[in-house]
Parts: structure tokens; sequence; C-alpha cells
């Protein structure tokens, strides 16, 4: 793991499309952007765990011929739909 020291307003380059900058410090809590490409998932690593798990469900649910059998699809959308929200509201 590396580990950098930042402060407000700095950031880190990962490859040449993502760039993380701090955002703003308050106490323990340190807020940060992210810019990525579209085809870059971003999420917080709860909402990561919750899709895998979801995507680990999804594949003991398909058929024999392929066919998913629904739950975990739309529990997967639920927690797309708000993580998209969240990191949305959270770039403004």
């Amino acid at each position: 793991m590396l580990v950098l020291s930042r402060q407000k307003d700095e950031s880190i380059m990962i490859g040449d499309e993502v760039e993380i900058t701090i955002v703003d410090v308050r106490g323990d809590k340190v807020r940060l952007g992210i810019t990525a490409p579209k085809s870059i998932p971003v999420h917080r690593r709860e909402i990561y765990d919750a899709i895998q798990r979801e995507k680990a469900q999804k594949d003991g649910e398909v058929d024999a011929g392929g066919n998913n059998h629904g739950p975990a699809d739309k529990a997967e959308d639920s927690i797309r739909k708000k993580s998209d929200k969240s990191e949305r509201a959270q770039q403004k």
C-alpha cells in the first residue's frame, strides 16, 4: 500500500485518467473528490462489497438455460441507484 500525505486542495493521480483531490478535512473526516472516466466504476468500499455480494448471489440463481431469477437483480439495481445518487450528490 502506498501511503501519501496531502493537504486540502492537493491531488494524486492514478494513471492518466483518475484524479483524487482532498476537498475538505474536518476532524477525523476527509472529503475526497474523484475525477474518473464513466467507464471506471467508483464506489465507497461498503457499496462495492454489497455489489459483489449481490453478484455472487445472482450467479447462484442462474439456471441451466442462463436465466436469472430476479431478487438479486433488483437488489443490485437498488444498490447501484442509491450509490450513483449518493456519489452525484457528493460531487456537487
